[in-house]
This record gives C-alpha cells, structure tokens and sequence, in this order.
C-alpha cells in the first residue's frame, strides 16, 4: 500500500475544509430545479422562474413587438416608415436561453455558489442579438426607392424684352442602395433598441445636364430662316401649333433631335385641326395639315446654322413655300427630319409663327469664322408633266363632278452648299430630291341605285376616263335603250351636273384667288431665295401622312 505525500494529504484536506463551509443545499453535483434563476433577464424580459421553452416564447412575444417596431427611413426631408418585420428582423442567438437556464446550475460546486451569491446581490442580463435580412433590406429600398429620388432640373432660357433669361436648375437626388444596406444594417445590430427609430439612408447628388454655365454661353446667332403661310383657318393653327411645340427646345452638344417626336400625335386633343393635305397624291382633310412647312422651315435654319442633318425627307409633289430640295418633309411612323448638335456648345430652338410669318432660329455660342459666308443654292435637273386626269370615286350621287386639283409639275433637284473663306469658295452636294407629277384631280359621285348606271361610273373611274363620266353624268353612253331606261335619272342628274359646274367654277375661282393672294408674298430663306407662297398640301409618300 503506497503512501500519500505531506503535499497531497494537505490539498485534500482544504478541500474537504472548504465544502465544510458551503450551504447544505449547494453539496449536491447538480440543482434538480429546471427554471431559471431569479434575477436573469433575457434582453428586457425578465425570465427568473420560467422553464427554457417558457422563457423562450417570452422573448420571442417581445421579438414580435421589437419586429412591429416603426423604422423610419429619411433622406433630407423626404421619408417613408416601414417596420423593423419588412426589413427582415430575427432573433439571432436563441442558445442564450441555455445559457441563463444554466446560470447558478452548472460546473463545479464553487462556481454555482459563486453565481448563485452574485445573483443575489445583482441581476444577469443577457443580450439580444438581432439578425436583419440584407436582401430584405435590399428589397424594400428597391420599392421605396421613388420616395427620395428626384431628378435634377435642367436650368432653361426664357426670353425677357426680347434678352435670354437663364433661369437656374435644381440638383437631382439618387437613393445609394448599396450604402443605405449597410447604414440599417449597423444602425439594427448595434444601436437599436428594438424601439421605433429613424435612420438616415446614403444617397447622392445628381447634377443637371445643362447647367447655368451652360446656357450662359448661348449669345450667337447660328442660323435662321422664315417662309410666310396663309391658307385655311385650320393650317395656320396647324402651323401655329407645330412652331410651339418645337420652341425652347435646348440640345446639349453631340444631342440628337426628332422633329416627329416633337409635335405628335397629329390629334384634336394634341392642338391640331383638319386641313388640306396629300394622301396617296389626293387632296384630303388630316389632322395637322401643314405641319410640313415648320419642319421645312426648321431644316433651313438647321442649314444656316451647318448643324448635322442625319434624316430628312423630300415631298412627293412639289411645294412652293421653298425652293425645291429646300423641303423637309415629316410624317408619324414614316419619315422625319433628325439633326445633332456638332457643336461644342448647348444650342437653343427659337421659333415664332404669327400673323402669317414663320420663323426658326438657332442660338448658340458662334466659333466660325466671321469673314466665312454660306449660300444653298436650289437647281432643278429635270422636269415630267403628267397626262389625263386622275379620278376619286365620293359617296356623291352619280351626277356629282368636282375637280380637287389642279395639275402639278414634277421635277428632279439638287441642293448645294457654297462656302466662302479665304477668297475661295467650294461647292458641295446636300441632298437631291425627286417630286412626282400630278395631273388634275377630280371626285367623282357614285351614289345610285341604277346598278348599270354604278359599274359604268366605276369602270370609268379606274380608267380615269374624264369623258366617260360627262357622258354617264349626261346620260349619253351605252345604247339608246339604256339611256332611255334612265332618262327620269338622267334628268335629275342634269340638275345636279348644274349645281356641280357652279361647284367647281366656284373653287377655280377660289384657287385662283389663292394663288394671286399667295403670289403677293415672298418665302425668304436663309440665305436669301425667294419664291411665291402658294398655300398646296405637302405630300410625303405612300398616303396617310400629312403635309
């Protein structure tokens, strides 16, 4: 039998001295009692008492107020609430529970004395840890994003006693998503309370394209041009309503323009009335009809002021607001009249339509030589006539005859550009243009309940056979038992064919007043041609579109 050192006899007995001294209750290896210690608190809920799973449903009941919790996001004075739930809020270290169940309850004898002499004389708290969702964050954000966003405000050029106004825009304001993820993510797992809170999200600051230091370099006139209108109450309306749509425009350099985007749709509810146009080579009533003289007239400041032209479209027929090839024609859907700013300076639209005059300017900040001089120059290469008629059928009764046009020459031209500098001068190509002829049109009634009398009148019609029609109108055509079946007809048509003819000798009057009113005027373009203003549709190709 071995012996025990001096040392270890002295060891064990301080340690049977020691448990000599602990409360009776403390001896036993392990407490039987299953709740929690008094005096342990699990965030603010006091848990003493509670078996595990109770004092876990007690703070997961104080979780669901912390999850209602208002959480107010806030960009300078914009902000929106949402609750501490939305943003993802859970509870993260449920293991805590374990560990205050097991405070004063576990380890050796000494320690749980100690815990159990420290709880008497003060609480345990044990913190909450709260885990906050990123992608919910993210998604809510997301969603909100439109309450704190603003876009900048571009500053704009008003004109004051005839002098440029700048007036001054406004930043713009851009959620940071990214950085407002992190914000609350920081402001809910370290500062919070599970309370309501505000929290002030990351954004940043948009500048405006076009700046008051922009708009201060417009001084210049860059290039201009003016035609004179003076037509149907409609047109002028139409006119009047195309300039005011395409005034006050400003492209920042390297920016692209539609004419077409600018002043469509061609509606009542968007400002325009019916007025003469061409459709298919005929003469009908369309919403905006001469809205192709704005764009015409913009297409020659755009020249003056040598900005780049990417689209721009003749007529189908020839105009006389313009030379030939001077012409821009536009129309929804199908063509249009495109430019850029090639400058390195924003430009501005300038445009007036009043009392008969139609005028476009373009402002800009001017870095072309002064003593270097542009002229465009129309020349005509070609010219067709078109023969015969061209007959429309109209829900008129047979009998009705009106000519709707008179007959248009057509032709072939090219634009070119002379530049002057330095005592030479070059000459270059800007677009050529092809204009179809047209010879008179008329409308022709086809209203009958002769059906004999209603193929003959088609044939004729898709025959354009003018002669053919006078002879069903008067009743001579076809055999004479024909004409004898119809002579009741016949003679109610002849009164019509009178009220037709005092029509039509009306409107060549009418036409022919235009014309001499019209002749009165000159179209001055910007670089100093001229040519009569007679009021004609424009018509671009393929029917459906507008003058």
């Amino acid at each position: 039998m071995k012996k025990i050192g001096v040392l270890g006899l002295m060891a064990a007995l301080a340690v049977t001295g020691a448990v000599a001294f602990l409360p009776k209750g403390v001896m036993a290896a392990e407490d039987s009692d299953q709740t929690i210690s008094q005096g342990v608190y699990i965030g603010d809920v006091d848990v003493s008492g509670m078996t595990q799973e109770e004092a876990k449903k007690a703070v997961e009941d104080d979780m669901s107020e912390a999850k209602a919790a208002n959480i107010t996001l806030k960009v300078d004075d914009q902000e929106t609430v949402v609750s501490a739930g939305d943003l993802g809020l859970s509870w993260a270290n449920e293991e805590v529970v374990q560990e205050a169940a097991e405070l004063g309850k576990s380890g050796n004898i000494i320690k749980r004395y100690k815990d159990k002499k420290d709880l008497e004389n003060e609480s345990r708290k044990y913190d909450i840890d709260y885990f906050v969702d990123r992608s919910s964050i993210q998604k809510v954000l997301e969603e909100k994003e439109d309450v704190f966003n603003r876009e900048p405000t571009d500053a704009q050029l008003s004109t004051e006693n005839g002098a440029f106004e700048v007036v001054q825009g406004e930043n713009g304001i851009e959620l940071n998503v990214e950085k407002s993820v992190k914000k609350i993510l920081k402001s809910l797992k370290t500062d919070w309370d599970g309370k309501n809170t505000t929290i002030e999200l990351a954004a940043d600051i948009k500048e405006p394209e076009c700046t008051t230091e922009d708009l201060a370099s417009i001084t210049d006139v860059l290039g201009t041009a003016t035609t004179y209108y003076g037509s149907t109450t409609g047109r002028n309306k139409n006119v009047e309503t195309g300039v005011e749509k395409l005034n006050g425009h400003i492209l920042m350099p390297g920016e692209e323009f539609s004419v077409t985007d600018a002043v469509v749709p061609f509606t009542e509810e968007n400002g325009y009335e019916l007025a003469p146009s061409y459709e298919s080579g005929k003469v009908v009533d369309s919403y905006g009809g001469g809205i192709c003289q704005v764009s015409t007239t913009l297409y020659n400041a755009v020249l003056n002021a040598e900005l780049e032209v990417l689209e721009r479209h003749n007529h189908t027929m020839i105009v006389t607001y313009v030379d030939p090839s001077k012409d821009a024609a536009i129309a929804e859907g199908l063509m249009d009249l495109r430019f850029a700013n090639n400058t390195d300076y924003p430009i501005y639209i300038s445009g007036y339509a009043y009392g008969g005059e139609l005028t476009f300017t373009i402002y800009g900040h001017e870095t072309r030589d002064p003593n270097r001089t542009v002229e465009y120059v129309s020349e005509t290469t070609g010219t067709t006539t078109a023969d015969g008629v061209a007959l429309y059928a109209t829900d008129q009764p047979v009998g009705y005859l009106s000519q709707t046009q008179g007959a248009l020459q057509g032709l072939t031209a090219v634009l070119w550009k002379y530049v002057t500098e330095n005592g030479e001068t070059t000459k270059e190509q800007v677009n050529s243009s092809t204009y179809q002829a047209t010879p008179v049109c008329y409308d022709v009634g086809v209203n009958t309940d002769n059906p004999t009398v209603a193929a003959a009148i088609q044939s004729a019609i898709a025959n354009n056979d003018l002669d053919q029609v006078q002879a069903i109108i008067s009743g001579n055509y076809g055999q004479t038992s024909t004409a004898t079946a119809d002579q009741a007809q016949s003679e109610s048509q002849a009164q019509d064919q009178t009220q037709s003819e005092s029509q039509a000798q009306d409107q060549q009057q009418s036409e022919s007043q235009a014309q001499s009113d019209s002749a009165a005027d000159n179209t001055q373009g910007g670089d100093g041609s001229s040519t009569p203003d007679v009021a004609l549709p424009d018509d671009p190709t393929n029917g459906a579109v507008i003058e």
